[in-house]
């Protein structure tokens, strides 16, 4: 049997051992694992004990815990044969899938995390609930429905969407149950709520300069531990992030093949398009050829610049879904880092940040990254990725949340749960989407298996409905070839039509051949530099230093030089927004310092001089006074300013919105902006504090080039501004801010 060496890493085990896998940090066994002074041990495929208490606080002795099925798991596909580990973690799978069904018939986001999410619930539905619990997965999905037909987006930083943008995971989703079970009246449900969510989005975060969208990164929602800390929601709104990207594609995608299958031509020929056009920029803004994989995300100010960490699940989801070229994606695969017990949610990690989303292994993340993996070919990945799932499981006796990135502990993150949906549904995947490689189409049932030579014996899944039929699917062999593909016997392609009807007996034969040599980016855990402060002296930018950096400059999104030094002399034309980041010996890049901007003309034009001011008693404003804008109050107003020079401006809004906190609420105000009547873009007015009016921030950015004259601004209340709470749509707007960028 073949060994792969590997930095920190032996992948692969001699013949006759019980190691199936094994890390310098711990060892995945055919009946269990071992961690250092830990063990968990599989005394049958119902029962589990585990020792393991990891860094729990007064942890002071060692208690044996145990997990035994306590559910009835009969309605769901039997799983016999391969390893006895795995058959374990498949029925505690399901015992937690029935643990998570609440009495409303919807899908319980985890033990601490009550109510159904939208991005949890997609994504699970995605990995396993659409064919686990279809009807249940339906239900779960229509509950994210606002009244107005659009999907919802879950509360998030700022006020929710559209400073959150990645609701359309929901249209994927919803898609993935109709290839599940064929049900047209499902099929028409979700497509009105899917196109006017999408067509909302086409105006409200899509970047037609970039072909990018806008908005937070999916699923990494927590401010500081993704993002540089003096990025405000408004600059959130304003990134472009992979993952999220990724999923507005898929979304767009999803969208076309239903308007085909409607006959609705040029309908499919519009969304097609638009999926194009996001697949392109994707490949063009965020691909970083020196490293092989793509940027995090798009971020800045009046100009963007790209972020070098990779993000995982943006990098699985391009790979999944064909954003990224074949090459592409198999250099993604060998390039992301990995750490001993897992992929991290991005990397390098975030100084300074206590482990969540920074500095964490999130098993549904890893479960995509390892069908990514497995989708390229990269064997000693998609080794890694189920002893990343594995381990924790059996040692946790639970499908956890996330865990430390560099110790593999569930203590120590920020946050966590047991029973988590989306993580026992990656758990799941790894036996139907992976092992037998179930890949469900529009019109039936393709078969992809991929079984690591170390997993090699024979398995059998019974009893495992689609749509009309019931199936029992045997498989043998290992690797990613097909040598033999029967039903009842009869030699056919590895695919079953829709029509098909009855009981079938599904035989897979691999053909057993070694995969070519893959290569797993294995890495110590490291930190980048803290983000530098910047500020203009005279003639200069001014920073603090970080011990053993050095310094690269930007202009406007664009690198113009490299220190040792804290100073940078500035040219005679200064205009333009400066940013630092700081570099380690080694080369890893901070996150860049916040914008600085020089321009070479300001103006505010005061709203209370177009609009009737407002009453309220705040302060901190600039001018007589402020202007309310509502849904029922100033849905239109217009500002004509004065151009003396041709150029590049940047526009912005003086604004405050004390309707809710930062984190929560779904209270974001949010406009059109129109210049000469023409349609410039979305302005955002996020929440800045719970009561917090006499707080005063600007609105995202646009940059747009007008010549001399006269020229109207207007800000106006567009159907498609309504945000998800619906009634409250308001923010008090100070003034608007004209600035000549180049």
């Amino acid at each position: 049997m073949r060994k792969i060496l590997l930095p920190l890493l032996l992948l692969g085990v001699s013949c006759g051992s019980d190691v199936v896998y094994r890390t310098a940090s711990y060892e995945l066994l055919r009946d269990g694992v071992t961690q250092a002074q830990y063990t968990a041990r599989v005394l049958s495929d119902t029962e589990i004990v585990s020792d393991f208490m990891g860094a729990a606080p007064g942890a002071d002795s060692v208690a044996e815990q145990r997990w035994r099925l306590g559910t009835d798991i009969s309605a769901y596909p039997r799983l016999s044969g391969g390893l006895p580990v795995e058959r374990a973690m498949y029925n505690l799978s399901l015992d937690e899938v029935n643990r998570a069904v609440e009495p409303d018939s919807t899908l319980r986001t985890g033990r601490n995390w009550s109510g159904v999410w939208t991005r949890d619930v997609s994504y699970s539905i995605l990995l396993a609930m659409a064919h686990v619990q279809p009807e249940v997965a339906k239900k779960s999905l229509m509950r994210k429905v606002d009244p107005l037909g659009r999907i919802v987006q879950d509360t998030g930083t700022g006020g929710a969407w559209p400073v959150s943008s990645d609701r359309m995971i929901w249209a994927v989703a919803a898609y993935e149950v109709y290839k599940v079970t064929g049900d047209e009246a499902w099929l028409d449900t979700v497509w009105p709520v899917i196109r006017r969510s999408v067509e909302d989005d086409m105006r409200v975060v899509y970047d037609p300069v970039t072909q990018l969208v806008r908005g937070e990164s999916s699923f990494l929602d927590w401010r500081e531990q993704e993002y540089p800390r003096w990025m405000q929601p408004a600059d959130i709104y304003a990134s472009e992030n992979l993952g999220t990207c990724a999923v507005h594609c898929r979304a767009c995608e999803v969208l076309a093949e239903i308007a085909a299958r409607r006959g609705e031509a040029e309908l499919a020929a519009r969304y097609a398009r638009h999926a194009g056009l996001l697949r392109e920029g994707i490949n063009a803004r965020l691909w970083i050829e020196e490293r092989g994989y793509y940027g995090q995300f798009l971020y800045g100010r009046d100009t963007l610049l790209l972020s070098p960490r990779s993000e995982t699940l943006g990098e699985a989801l391009c790979i999944l879904w064909d954003i990224a070229p074949a090459e592409r994606a198999a250099r993604v695969v060998e390039q992301v880092p990995s750490l001993d017990f897992g992929t991290p949610c991005f990397f390098p990690s975030i100084p300074d940040v206590p482990p969540y989303h920074n500095d964490a292994v999130w098993p549904f993340v890893q479960a995509y990254w390892t069908l990514a993996a497995a989708r390229t070919g990269n064997e000693p990945n998609v080794l890694h990725g189920i002893g990343a799932i594995w381990r924790a499981g059996l040692l946790f006796l639970t499908n956890q949340e996330n865990f430390v990135s560099w110790s593999g502990d569930r203590y120590g993150t920020q946050i966590n749960s047991a029973n988590m949906l989306w993580s026992l549904s990656g758990n799941l995947a790894l036996t139907y989407r992976l092992l037998f490689g179930l890949d469900f189409e529009a019109d039936g049932l393709r078969f992809a298996p991929f079984v690591p030579e170390a997993l090699d014996a024979p398995r059998r899944l019974e009893n495992f409905r689609y749509r009309e039929a019931l199936l029992d699917i045997s498989l043998s062999g290992w690797g990613n070839r097909i040598a033999s593909f029967r039903v009842d016997g009869v030699e056919q392609e590895p695919f079953l039509a829709d029509t098909l009807r009855g009981r079938h007996a599904v035989e897979i034969r691999l053909a057993s051949e070694p995969l070519p040599a893959g290569r797993i980016n294995l890495t110590a855990n490291r930190c980048s530099p803290r983000t530098p402060e910047a500020d203009f002296g005279v003639d200069r930018l001014l920073w603090e230093p970080e011990q053993g950096c050095t310094y690269r400059i930007y202009r406007d999104g664009t690198p113009v030089g490299e220190t040792s030094d804290v100073v940078f002399p500035l040219p005679d034309d200064e205009t333009g927004s400066w940013q630092v980041t700081a570099l380690s010996a080694d080369g890893v890049e901070s996150f860049a310092s916040e914008p600085v901007a020089s321009y070479r003309t300001t103006r505010l034009y005061e709203a209370e001089e177009y609009a009737p001011a407002a009453a309220y008693p705040y302060s901190g404003y600039s001018g007589r006074g402020f202007v309310e804008i509502a849904r029922t109050v100033n849905r239109r107003i217009e500002i004509p300013i004065r151009i003396g020079e041709p150029g590049e401006y940047v526009l912005a809004w003086r604004y405050a919105n004390g309707n809710g906190s930062v984190e929560t609420h779904n209270r974001c105000a949010l406009r059109t902006m129109r210049v000469d009547g023409a349609h410039a873009r979305c302005v955002v007015f996020p929440q800045r504090g719970e009561g917090a009016w006499d707080e005063w921030g600007l609105t995202n950015r646009v940059r747009i080039a007008l010549t001399p004259g006269r020229h109207v601004v207007t800000l106006e209340f567009c159907p498609w501004n309504e945000n998800m709470h619906m009634e409250v749509n308001q923010a008090m707007v100070d003034c608007l801010v004209v600035s000549r960028a180049d």
